[in-house]
């Protein structure tokens, strides 16, 4: 700092010698004005000043006074105020300037905003990290070529419990696709994030995603060289049977690194998302996932790009595909002449089953309950109660077992009423949708 100020002072004390050389005739106006980079016209102005006022001339006539432009200490003053309030504390410089400009009817800058509260002492919880030279993989051309689906772990109500936040973002774009929050990742969380990307935009070519269970078996990689040359092969699991469904092609990622931009959206959405939605009174996941459809859309506002292609691909459901059939549970099991089979630990009984044993699959959905497939026919199922064994009389006991009025033997049914209580039933939804709880 000393260097600089002695080489300006010099520069000032060159330039005050070389305009009097000229008033005295020692040097012309062109070679002043060829020695000093400036045009003659301005070393003519400089010697006018200089015979008037001598070197005093030379200084700028704002030093020392307070610029038209600066703000005042009251206006800081509140801006300070403004961020260590309730409302905005916590956040990041540039969250911070975009929700006083939207919600507090002021107008100001990053820059000025950056300036006023690092000069008050504070410093940003986002620290911009120094930027690593690297090659990014280029962008899809056009939406709907490409998603990528992760979920994130965070604190999000600050009640010192964390929530998994199941995302989807268009590779082309960097949009927003879809939310939903839950307590864990899970099966359940990815599909009615899958579920708002088909309804909004369609069905995408591709998907990107990391080796969680939930995309990749455990098994794939589990196989020896001879069983993948003989063919042998590991069952999709429940998602990636669901996107074969649908036509989309499962494209599985080594590493964080290798999905970058939805990586570089948690980082965004941890540090707005929290003061949006403590600012707007949520602090539970149902309300979360109400907020979260329209926050989507202010995201995409402020952080998406345009495609290269502006023609989208996404493509529309294919015809009579049931979206809550796809987006669902399927397991096989083997059904009796009677059309009764067991799952999940319980007995079923299909409704109007066609005759005969056969293998069917049972389909678990969360909106419109269970039902089974044979054939490519749908059918209901209800519980079914197996009927008592009649305990056949002993030798020498005259008096034998006679049945009692309301026995089905009597009645020539079997009893298939309810009999698995409400809290049977979600027990068996969170096992097949949700992890298991510890």
């Amino acid at each position: 700092m000393r260097e600089e100020i002695i080489e300006m002072t010099q520069r000032k004390i060159n330039r005050y010698h070389t305009i009097k050389n000229s008033l005295e005739g020692k040097i012309t106006v062109a070679e002043a004005a060829e020695t000093l980079g400036i045009s003659e016209r301005q070393v003519i102005r400089l010697r006018n000043g200089v015979k008037k006022e001598g070197a005093l001339s030379l200084t700028h006539k704002n030093k020392g006074r307070a610029s038209v432009n600066a703000l005042s200490d009251e206006f800081r003053t509140e801006i300070v105020k403004l961020y260590t309030s309730e409302a905005y504390t916590g956040s990041n410089f540039q969250h911070f300037t975009e929700l006083i400009n939207e919600g507090e009817s002021i107008t100001i800058s990053y820059p000025t905003v950056y300036r006023i509260l690092t000069d008050a002492g504070i410093k940003s919880p986002k620290k911009r990290r120094k930027k690593k030279k690297h090659n990014r993989r280029k962008r899809m051309a056009a939406e709907g070529q490409m998603i990528q689906l992760d979920a994130t772990s965070y604190e999000w109500f600050a009640d010192g419990k964390t929530y998994a936040l199941h995302g989807a973002i268009d590779d082309a774009t960097g949009k927003l696709l879809g939310l939903y929050m839950t307590e864990n990742e899970c099966l359940f969380g990815y599909y009615a994030v899958m579920r708002q990307v088909i309804e909004r935009n369609g069905v995408p070519l591709s998907a990107y995603a990391d080796r969680h269970t939930i995309f990749v078996s455990p098994n794939k990689d589990k196989l020896t060289i001879e069983e993948q040359l003989a063919g042998k092969q590991v069952k999709d699991t429940q998602f990636g049977r669901a996107m074969k469904e649908l036509g989309v092609r499962m494209i599985s990622a080594r590493s964080p690194q290798a999905k970058g931009r939805i990586e570089r959206a948690w980082e965004t959405l941890q540090s707005r998302l929290p003061i949006e939605m403590r600012n707007a009174g949520i602090n539970n996941t149902e309300e979360a996932n109400k907020f979260l459809l329209a926050y989507a859309e202010k995201f995409n506002r402020r952080f998406s790009v345009k495609p290269e292609n502006t023609q989208s691909v996404y493509a529309p459901l294919k015809h009579g595909l049931d979206l809550d059939m796809v987006l669902c549970v399927k397991l096989q099991r083997t059904m009796d002449s009677s059309g009764v089979f067991s799952f999940q630990g319980q007995t079923w009984q299909m409704v109007d089953s066609p005759p005969g044993k056969a293998a069917i699959d049972v389909i678990v959905t969360t909106s419109r309950g269970i039902f089974a497939s044979c054939k490519n026919d749908i059918f209901d199922v209800v519980p079914y109660v197996k009927p008592a064994k009649i305990t056949e009389p002993k030798p020498g006991n005259k008096t034998g077992y006679v049945p009692s009025e309301n026995h089905p033997w009597r009645n020539g049914f079997y009893d298939t009423s309810p009999v698995f209580s409400n809290t049977e039933i979600l027990s068996m939804l969170y096992e097949l949708f949700l992890e298991k709880p510890a």
